[in-house]
């Protein structure tokens, strides 16, 4: 198996890049987060990578760091969730999102991947609950009941997850859920 590829990158399609080792061009498919940070080309990079063999095929994905590979892993043990689809979940998510998403059972952030309906996103958020919640989900920022309740209204009233979660950084900690929400409103109409 191949578990790491360090050369030259020659190419950057999205998804896909090729590093050159030694002579040998390999073609990786990378999640956006890490296409994001890749050197330019003509650079060296190192890439973890996980190694995919399928009656028509052998694929090759890679990662910039150990904790995308292993959630590309978890993703992919799961009934309905091939490569690609864990590929678009990690460029559409990220890590830490995704764990985020699956400690506070948020499906709603889940469907809005492309590929992922309310079906497969109930079943990532039920296979990921122990997995992504351990080893990821300690770095996922905390959020508590009253924070995840002001989040929901503010993404139920039309803002972005990423608006609604910068909303929530200006408030205190051990804010009540109506509080909140009128200062998280105040703070998102400056």
């Amino acid at each position: 198996m191949i578990g790491r590829l360090s050369g030259t990158l020659v190419e950057k399609n999205p998804p896909e890049v090729m590093v050159d080792c030694n002579g040998v061009g390999y073609e990786v498919q990378v999640p956006m987060s890490t296409f994001y940070n890749l050197p330019v080309v003509g650079e060296k990079v190192v890439l973890l990578t996980q190694f995919i063999v399928r009656e028509d095929a052998q694929l090759l994905y890679g990662f910039g760091t150990a904790q995308e590979r292993q959630t590309f892993r978890e993703l992919i043990k799961i009934s309905g969730v091939g490569p690609r689809t864990a590929l678009s979940i990690l460029s559409g998510l990220g890590v830490n999102d995704l764990a985020q998403a699956v400690s506070l059972q948020e499906a709603g952030r889940l469907v809005k991947v492309p590929g992922i309906g309310k079906k497969t996103a109930e079943r990532l958020l039920l296979e990921l609950k122990g997995k992504l919640g351990a080893d990821i989900g300690a770095k996922a920022v905390a959020v508590n009941d009253a924070q995840a309740d002001i989040l929901q209204a503010l993404i139920a009233l039309g803002y972005s997850d990423k608006d609604a979660a910068a909303a929530l950084k200006v408030l205190p900690a051990d804010i009540g859920v109506a509080e909140g929400i009128k200062q998280a409103l105040k703070a998102l109409a400056k």
